[in-house]
């Protein structure tokens, strides 16, 4: 089964083209551009230098959240403009997920984390074993302190573009926190595409019409305007 997957949740921006559990092929940036300019001519060229067409592909992949508001839209719009033009069914995929496939080489326990802001990451908990992929907790918008407390002495490797902030500020509490390597600790289409493969076999793709962004926190600017609404009544 050939996959193609758009990583867009984050900093980072990736595409990947897999076949079963091959790895076809992958591009990604972190050069600071914005997704909406970077991500969708990533993806033409990568299916133009494999002699691929979207008519080829099985299914067209997503980390449809959580992560960045606006990086989390243009991922899913993305995919959802791609499907409808060729009838592909489409998989969105939880980003931390994604990531604790794209880092899974390094067995053991993984902590993958994004920055929230206002002192919380988004975050989940899994642990590698034989290769495989068990989560520990579902996915949640947590406060630092709160996790570090819940981790304690427990060995994990950080893993998202959350792991700096996360391992300064819990270093000196929770001594067995190592960072992932660089070309292992970000979000990559390959991440999304490992975690999409069990569900395409499973049978549980969707319509482009079904494929929804997925937050764990309403977006700032809703916040906000809540807030003042409540000060106000």
């Amino acid at each position: 089964m050939k996959i193609l997957a758009l990583e867009s949740s984050a900093v980072s921006a990736s595409v990947a083209l897999t076949e079963d559990e091959k790895l076809v092929a992958q591009s990604f940036q972190n050069c600071g551009l914005t997704h909406s300019r970077t991500l969708l001519p990533m993806a033409e060229a990568l299916l133009q230098n494999c002699g691929v067409t979207l008519d080829d592909v099985d299914a067209i992949a997503v980390a449809h959240g959580p992560g960045s508001f606006t990086g989390v839209r243009i991922g899913v719009a993305t995919v959802k403009g791609l499907a409808l033009g060729t009838d592909k069914p489409c998989i969105g995929v939880s980003t931390l997920e994604a990531m604790a496939h794209g880092a899974r080489a390094l067995g053991g326990r993984l902590c993958c984390v994004m920055d929230a802001r206002a002192g919380q990451v988004y975050n989940a908990l899994f642990e590698v074993r034989e290769g495989q992929i068990y989560r520990l907790c579902d996915n949640r918008a947590i406060k630092l302190t709160d996790l570090g407390e819940e981790i304690g002495e427990a060995p994990y490797f950080l893993v998202g573009d959350g792991a700096e902030l996360c391992y300064n500020t819990l270093k000196e509490t929770c001594n067995s926190l190592r960072l992932a390597p660089s070309e292992l600790r970000y979000p990559t289409g390959y991440g999304v595409a490992a975690a999409a493969l069990p569900l395409l076999r499973a049978g549980k793709s969707c319509t482009p019409q079904e494929l929804d962004a997925f937050y764990l926190r309403r977006p700032q600017a809703e916040r906000e305007r809540m807030k003042r609404l409540s000060g106000n009544a």
